[in-house]
């Protein structure tokens, strides 16, 4: 064993050595945390008194997401998050705020109805979609339907149809992980404690297979960037609801598919490459660009997971390590490692 597995804490993660998926849930707070008078300001812009509330938990932010009846027996949804639960949270809340009032009527996604800044809180107000997560692990019907909306949304969505940053832009630091934590170990400021044993060994070829993502990401589909189980929403009549788009940004049409893959494979459904290779959106996509963004994507994952944890976000780093752990098994499959 060398110096770096050493440090790296142990044997090799193959696919299929997977502990259970953590839950994608945070720590939430509740419609009466929200301050008096910012209640009383979602309750103006609907245009009615909020009846009951009822707490969302899936997602990762530490502010409020609740179904809200209304006394006129109307539905809405309302996010709301303030600087003190987490100071990034807020700025992400506008943007999405600016996505969401940008997509088009035909886009699956919940209309937003108003978003507001008031007294340190951020609030968004979107229709409410009667729909559920899909089911955890995943069940192959409901896989399948997902798929086929995948599919449907990078059609729909191309070429892009509204003004958000390309993928080179969104995720510039984000996708440099492997060649920081490169730069970090030859400088000696990373003893590469936690990382995983197989990629110290190999930071160098990941760093540079990580140099390649942009090339292979770019494209003129509008992305969604976070697809996940937590995203979605089934509806009785067959639809598929894609929520939370902070993240938007302009890529290839297979980016949003890479991406949520390593989390169906986290959550009990097939390996990537089974799904990644016989999925519409891939068909044309040159074998190493998807390898470049698998890599890059992989490195921000398990880079993320030896953070502390955000403020506010006690649940995340564990999601992010497991969702990198399947993401690195689909890396080394591709690499035949």
């Amino acid at each position: 064993m060398d110096d770096a597995t050493r440090a790296a804490g142990g044997a090799d993660t193959k696919e299929g050595d997977r502990a259970p998926a953590p839950a994608a849930t945070g720590v939430r707070a509740d419609w009466t945390a929200v301050p008096r008078r910012l209640r009383a300001a979602v309750e103006e812009h609907l245009g009615a008194r909020v009846a009951a509330a009822e707490t969302q938990h899936g997602g990762f932010s530490p502010g409020v997401a609740a179904r809200l009846r209304l006394a006129d027996g109307r539905r809405a949804f309302v996010k709301a998050v303030s600087e003190a639960q987490n100071p990034e949270s807020p700025g992400i809340h506008r943007t999405e705020a600016r996505v969401a009032g940008a997509l088009p009527a035909r886009a699956p996604a919940p209309r937003l109805l108003a978003s507001f800044d008031q007294d340190g809180w951020v609030a968004l107000l979107f229709e409410d979609v009667e729909g559920r997560t899909p089911a955890q692990p995943w069940q192959p019907a409901e896989l399948s339907r997902v798929l086929a909306a995948v599919g449907d949304l990078a059609a729909l969505l191309t070429p892009c149809p509204i003004d958000v940053p390309p993928v080179a832009e969104r995720q510039a630091t984000a996708f440099h992980a492997w060649r920081t934590i490169a730069a970090d170990h030859a400088a000696g400021t990373d003893d590469l404690a936690g990382l995983d044993p197989w990629a110290a060994r190999h930071l160098g070829t990941l760093a540079r297979l990580e140099a390649g993502w942009v090339a292979g990401a770019t494209g003129n589909t509008l992305a969604h960037s976070d697809l996940r189980a937590d995203n979605l929403l089934l509806t009785a009549d067959g639809r598929v609801c894609v929520v939370d788009w902070p993240w938007a940004c302009r890529a290839a049409p297979w980016y949003d598919l890479l991406l949520m893959l390593p989390s169906v494979a986290m959550q009990g459904g097939p390996p990537p490459h089974r799904l990644f290779d016989r999925h519409e959106v891939a068909a044309g996509a040159a074998p190493e660009a998807v390898t470049a963004v698998l890599a890059a994507f992989t490195g921000f994952l398990l880079a993320g997971a030896r953070r502390p944890s955000p403020p506010g976000l006690p649940t995340l780093r564990a999601f992010q390590a497991a969702q990198g752990r399947a993401a690195l098994a689909w890396l080394r499959d591709r690499l035949g490692a």
